[in-house]
């Protein structure tokens, strides 16, 4: 259950899996051929799960609110994220199988509880205590959750949305309402042109910049963009050595968020989305790679080690160019002395020649 007294930072909403990864894959296997490896991992994942894990890890209170295996609990509990289990007692829950490459992955998934998931989150959402509510799965249709998304913002609730691969949305005549209804809408790349109907990313970034609020595109190796609501900013990827990236998109919006509701900037906010999606493709599954607190606090502690060297730097630098301005005083002083002191002897040579002048005229008197 999610405490009523409870506020969140972050509260994420939405479908929840038992993945069972194949990862390292050289290719996939063929018609009738059986492919065998030992590079296997099986994790709970799903955008909520991850999401929400990713978030407490960086320090945010977080809950959950999905159709939860029974493993998946006790891992979020673990991690300190609050449940709320919409899953009720015999109903199977959700599976997917992902085949991981290099450069491309294939799922396949039973969906399992999934199906009954949103009408039950809808009724749940007006009593969600949050500062933040993340969405992520297909609603459908698109016209009831625009009043959701409206109710919560009257709350003072902030909403973002990530509506993952889904092709019948596009058919929804409500669904670009429904997108530019929320406070952020995250994409990948592929789903920034399906939902826009555009075939190349620069038409689908000029489609998504005439949005009333921000929308995130990832990027992934690219990147992360971030247009629409007058903002058009970019971020650059940090290197990854890649060992699996099934959940880095989920990952990447656990970082935005973190950044965005402890009031950094919208481009720290990107940076920190990436370097969270990067550092989760270390390991595979959408959970053991994500980075704890202390990693995030050695990250800002090794960064302000670094501000403390330039500064120390500099001040030394400063003290040496004092230094040496004050010999040059000094310098400058000395020669000033010694010019006087022959200036001094100029005129006491002088005064010995008139001396020795004075005496030889007297003399010739």
């Amino acid at each position: 259950m999610v405490p009523s007294r409870i506020v969140f930072d972050l509260v994420t909403a939405g479908e929840a899996f038992d993945d069972f990864i194949f990862y390292a894959l050289d290719r996939l296997p063929g018609n009738g051929e059986e492919l065998k490896t030992q590079a296997f991992s099986r994790s709970p994942g799903g955008g909520a799960i991850i999401t929400a894990v990713a978030a407490a890890r960086l320090g945010l209170r977080a809950a959950v609110v999905s159709a939860v295996s029974d493993d998946g609990v006790r891992m979020l509990h673990a991690e300190g994220v609050v449940v709320r289990n919409l899953r009720r007692r015999g109903e199977p829950a959700a599976i997917t199988v992902a085949l991981s490459m290099r450069r491309d992955r294939r799922f396949l998934t039973f969906n399992g509880v999934n199906d009954s998931l949103p009408d039950r989150i809808r009724r749940l959402l007006p009593r969600v205590r949050g500062r933040h509510v993340h969405l992520a799965f297909c609603p459908r249709p698109c016209r009831p959750w625009i009043a959701v998304i409206d109710q919560l913002r009257r709350r003072g609730i902030t909403s973002s949305w990530d509506f993952g691969w889904n092709p019948r949305l596009v058919r929804d005549p409500q669904f670009r309402a429904l997108a530019e209804s929320v406070d952020c809408l995250f994409l990948n790349r592929d789903e920034a042109l399906m939902y826009s109907r555009r075939t190349t990313l620069r038409d689908a970034l000029d489609r998504w910049r005439r949005a009333p609020r921000p929308v995130v595109v990832k990027l992934g190796r690219l990147g992360s963009r971030i247009v629409g609501g007058g903002i058009d900013l970019r971020a650059a990827a940090p290197r990854a050595r890649a060992v699996d990236t099934t959940g880095a998109g989920d990952a990447f919006n656990a970082g935005f968020l973190a950044a965005a509701l402890r009031g950094e900037s919208l481009q720290a906010a990107l940076r920190l989305g990436n370097r969270i999606g990067a550092l989760s493709t270390r390991r595979p599954g959408g959970i053991a790679g994500l980075p704890h607190d202390r990693s995030a606090k050695a990250i800002a502690l090794r960064k302000r080690s670094a501000k403390a060297i330039a500064l120390r730097k500099r001040s030394a630098k400063a003290i040496a160019l004092r230094k040496h301005s004050a010999e040059a005083i000094a310098l400058r002083k000395h020669s000033a002395e010694a010019i006087a002191l022959r200036k001094h002897s100029a005129e006491a040579i002088a005064l010995r020649e008139r001396s020795a002048e004075a005496v030889a005229l007297r003399r010739r008197r």
